[in-house]
C-alpha cells in the first residue's frame, strides 16, 4: 500500500512536492554576510578612528627616504656603473631611433626645423603603406586624416605621436615576438615564468610605469617610449604563442615525419600558419602603445598628450577636444590599418581577393611613384614641407567647442549640476566615507575574510599582505578613496554589462548592431574619455568615475555577451518548453550559468576602471592619481608620488586576485526541468 502511494506522488505530484526545497546558505555566503556584518558594526562604533589619514601637504618618513634616493640617483648617474654601462647606453639607443622617426616626419633640430620628409611626403608616404598593406578604402582613411591634423592646425602633434608609436611598436616587436615564440615552443616556460609576468604587468594601470622610468631614464622621449615597450608588449607575446600553440598536433607530426628540424619546423610551419594571430597581437600592441604614448605627456613625451594635459589642466575644453579629436582619428587609422594586415595575412582572405595579384602590383608601382614624388616635393618645396597656416581651421573648431561647452553649462546645468550633486551626496560620499572612515584593522580583517570565502588562506594571506603593504606606504586613506570610486564605478559597469550584455547573448541582430560600436571605443586611449564629460560636469571626481564606466564598459558588455550566446540552446530551449517566462530564462537559467563569465567581466571591468579612475587625477579625482601627479610637478613631494605608485600597484592586485578568485568558482548545477518533473 505504501509504495503505491508513493508511486501515485510520484506520477502526480502535489505543488509542494515540485518546489524545490530551501538551500542551506554555503560557507562562502556566511562569511561573506560576516564580514558585512563586522564592516558595520566597526563603522558604526568606531567611526573616524584609527584612519591612517595624511593631509596632502605632510610626508611620512618611508616618502622623505624615497626623496632622497631621487636626490642621490640624480646626483650619481653620471658615475655609477648601473647607470654609466646600462640605463644611459639604453636610453640612448632608445633615444637615437626615437629622434630618427621624429627627424623623418615631425622636426629635425637645425634651420627652420623642418623635417626631412614634409607634410606632403608624409601623406603620400603613409597613403602609399596602408594601400600596401591594406586596401585602397584604408588608404584614402589614412590621407584623409593626416590632411585633417594639418587643417586642425596639430600636423606637427600628431607626427610627433606617430613617431613615437611607430618607435615603440617597432621595440615590443623586437622583444615580443621572440618572447611569445619562446612561449608557444616552451610551454613550460610559458606556464612557470612568461605567462604570470604576463598577467601582472597587464594588471597595472598606466601611470604607474611613468614614475619609476623617469627617476631611470630621465623625462622625455626616451622614458616615454620604454614605458611603452612595457605596457604595449603583453598583446603581442600572448597572441604569437597562442598562434603557434593553435596549429593542429596533426600538422606538426606530418612536418616532423619529413625529417625538418626544429628551427625549419619554427620557420617553414608554425610562423606561417600563426601569421594572422601575430599581426592581430600587433593591433592589440599599436593600440596599447598609442594609449601609453598619450598618457606618457606627463614625462615631457612631445605630442598630442601634451596638448590634452595642457588643456585639461587649464579647463580648456575647446583644445581638448580638437586635440582629443586627433588622437581618436590617429588611434582609427592605426586599428584600421593593422586590421587590414590581419585580415590580408588570412590565406582564406587572400583567395577570395576582387583584384588580381598582377593588377595590384601595378597599382602599387604606379602609387609608389606618385608616393616618392611626393615626397620629393616635400623635400624642396617649402608650402609642401610645413602645412600653411592659410588653412588651419583649428581656432575655429575650439572656440566653436568652447562655445557649446559654455552653452551646455549655462542652459543644462540644471540637469548636470543636479545629477552630478545627486549621486556625489547620495552614493559617493556615503560608500567613500564607509571606506576612510572605518578603522583600517577593521577594514583588513573584512577583506581578508572576504578573501578567504573566495579563494582560502592564499588568497587571504595575499590580500592581507597587499594591504599591509598600502600601510606601510602610508597611503591608506588615499588607497580608500580610489578604491570607493573604483568600486561604485565597477558596480554600474557591470549593470551596463549584464543589460547590454544579455540582449546582445539572446539577439545576433543586437549583437551585429553594438558590437562595432563597442570595438571602436575600445580602440580609444584613456585620455579621451575625460573630455567629453569634463565640458560637461566640470573638473571633479564624478567626471572621472563617469568616463571610468564608458571606458570600462565596452570590455565588461562584450565579455558577458559571449558568455551569454556559449550556454547551450539546448538547456534554454528546455527552460522554454516547461513554460519559464523570458525574463525567467535570463534570471533562473542564463545569468547563473554565465556566473563565472560575469566573475571575469567584473575582473576586467575592475582593472580598466582603476586605470581610469587614476588617470581621472588630472580633472580632480583625487587619491592614489592626485598624489601621483603631483609626484611628477613638486620634487619636493617625488617620494610621495612614487609610493602612490606602489599603492595602485598592490591596489590592483588585489582586486584583480580577488575577482579572479570568483570567477574560478564552480558553478553550482540547475537541476533539469525532467528531473523536477519526475
Amino acid at each position: 500500500m505504501s509504495t503505491l502511494v508513493r508511486d501515485r506522488a510520484t506520477v502526480q505530484p502535489t505543488p509542494a512536492a515540485v518546489r524545490e526545497p530551501r538551500r542551506r546558505p554555503s560557507r562562502r555566503t556566511l562569511l561573506l554576510a560576516g564580514a558585512a556584518v563586522v564592516w558595520i558594526l566597526g563603522f558604526l562604533i568606531l567611526r573616524g578612528t584609527f584612519t591612517l589619514t595624511l593631509p596632502a601637504s605632510e610626508l611620512t618618513d618611508l616618502h622623505r627616504s624615497l626623496n632622497q634616493f631621487n636626490a642621490w640617483v640624480a646626483a650619481n648617474r653620471a658615475g655609477n656603473p648601473l647607470f654609466l654601462y646600462v640605463f644611459t647606453p639604453l636610453r640612448a639607443a632608445v633615444d637615437a631611433v626615437a629622434n630618427l622617426f621624429i627627424t623623418t616626419f615631425a622636426a629635425s633640430t637645425t634651420g627652420l626645423r623642418l623635417p626631412e620628409i614634409g607634410w606632403l611626403g608624409t601623406v603620400g608616404l603613409l597613403g602609399w603603406i596602408a594601400f600596401a598593406i591594406g586596401n585602397a578604402r584604408v588608404a584614402l582613411l589614412t590621407v584623409g586624416v593626416f590632411m585633417f591634423f594639418g587643417l586642425q592646425g596639430l600636423f606637427l602633434e600628431a607626427t610627433y605621436t606617430f613617431a613615437l608609436v611607430l618607435t615603440a611598436v617597432l621595440l615590443t616587436l623586437l622583444v615580443g615576438i621572440p618572447l611569445g615564440v619562446v612561449a608557444g615552443v616552451y610551454g613550460r616556460v610559458a606556464a612557470k615564468v612568461i605567462t604570470p609576468v604576463l598577467d601582472f604587468m597587464q594588471t597595472l594601470p598606466t601611470f604607474v610605469y611613468l614614475a619609476p622610468l623617469a627617476l631611470i631614464f630621465l623625462i622625455g622621449p626616451a622614458s616615454a617610449v620604454i614605458a611603452t615597450v612595457i605596457y604595449a608588449a603583453p598583446p603581442v607575446i600572448r597572441l604569437t604563442a597562442h598562434g603557434i600553440r593553435a596549429i593542429p598536433e596533426i600538422t606538426r607530426e606530418a612536418s616532423d615525419s619529413l625529417g625538418t628540424t626544429g628551427l625549419q619546423r619554427l620557420v617553414t610551419l608554425q610562423l606561417p600558419m600563426a601569421r594572422r594571430t601575430i599581426v592581430m597581437g600587433i593591433n592589440q600592441s599599436t593600440m596599447a602603445a598609442l594609449s601609453m604614448v598619450t598618457i606618457a605627456a606627463l614625462i615631457a613625451a612631445p605630442g598630442l598628450g601634451q596638448v590634452v594635459v595642457r588643456a585639461l589642466q587649464s579647463l580648456d575644453v575647446g583644445t581638448a577636444v580638437n586635440a582629443g579629436l586627433s588622437i581618436v582619428l590617429l588611434a582609427i587609422v592605426l586599428d584600421r590599418v593593422t586590421t587590414a594586415a590581419s585580415r590580408r595575412a588570412d590565406p582564406e582572405t587572400a583567395r577570395n581577393r576582387r583584384v588580381s595579384p598582377r593588377t595590384r602590383y601595378i597599382l602599387l608601382g604606379i602609387t609608389l611613384v606618385l608616393a616618392l614624388a611626393m615626397v620629393q616635393f616635400s623635400r624642396t618645396m617649402l608650402w609642401a614641407a610645413a602645412f600653411p597656416k592659410d588653412l588651419n581651421i583649428g581656432p575655429v573648431i575650439v572656440q566653436a567647442v568652447a562655445s557649446a561647452s559654455q552653452w551646455m553649462q549655462a542652459n543644462l546645468s540644471l540637469f548636470t549640476v543636479s545629477f552630478r550633486e545627486a549621486v556625489t551626496t547620495g552614493i559617493l560620499n556615503p560608500f567613500q566615507s564607509l571606506l576612510t572612515d572605518t578603522p583600517f584593522f577593521i577594514l583588513v580583517a573584512v577583506i581578508a575574510i572576504a578573501a578567504y570565502a573566495l579563494g582560502g588562506w592564499k588568497l587571504a594571506a595575499l590580500t592581507t599582505a597587499c594591504l599591509g603593504v598600502i600601510i606601510y606606504l602610508g597611503l591608506w586613506s588615499d588607497s580608500m578613496v580610489t578604491l570607493a570610486g573604483t568600486l561604485v564605478a565597477t558596480a554600474v559597469v557591470m549593470v551596463l554589462g549584464i543589460i547590454f550584455g544579455v540582449a546582445m547573448g539572446r539577439s545576433e541582430r543586437v549583437d551585429q548592431i553594438m558590437r562595432p560600436m563597442l570595438d571602436a571605443g575600445q580602440t580609444m586611449p584613456a585620455f579621451v574619455y575625460l573630455v567629453p564629460f569634463l565640458g560637461l560636469f566640470g573638473a571633479t571626481r564624478f567626471t572621472a568615475i563617469i568616463a571610468g564606466i564608458i571606458y570600462a564598459a565596452p570590455v565588461a558588455i562584450k565579455i558577458t555577451a559571449d558568455g551569454i550566446a556559449a550556454i547551450s540552446p539546448t538547456v534554454v530551449e528546455a527552460a522554454v518548453a516547461s513554460g519559464s517566462t523570458p525574463w525567467q530564462v535570463i534570471t533562473k537559467v542564463q545569468l547563473p550559468m554565465a556566473r563565472q563569465t560575469l566573475a571575469l567581466a567584473a575582473n576586467q571591468g575592475l582593472i580598466y576602471v582603476l586605470a581610469m579612475v587614476v588617470v581621472g587625477a588630472l580633472v580632480g579625482a583625487g587619491g592614489l592619481g592626485y598624489d601621483v601627479v603631483a609626484g611628477f610637478v613638486q620634487s619636493a613631494i617625488f617620494g610621495k608620488g612614487l609610493a602612490a605608485g606602489v599603492a595602485i600597484v598592490f591596489l590592483g592586485i588585489l582586486l584583480d586576485r580577488m575577482t579572479q578568485a570568483a570567477a574560478a568558482t564552480p558553478v553550482r548545477k540547475i537541476p533539469s526541468t525532467k528531473s523536477k518533473a519526475t
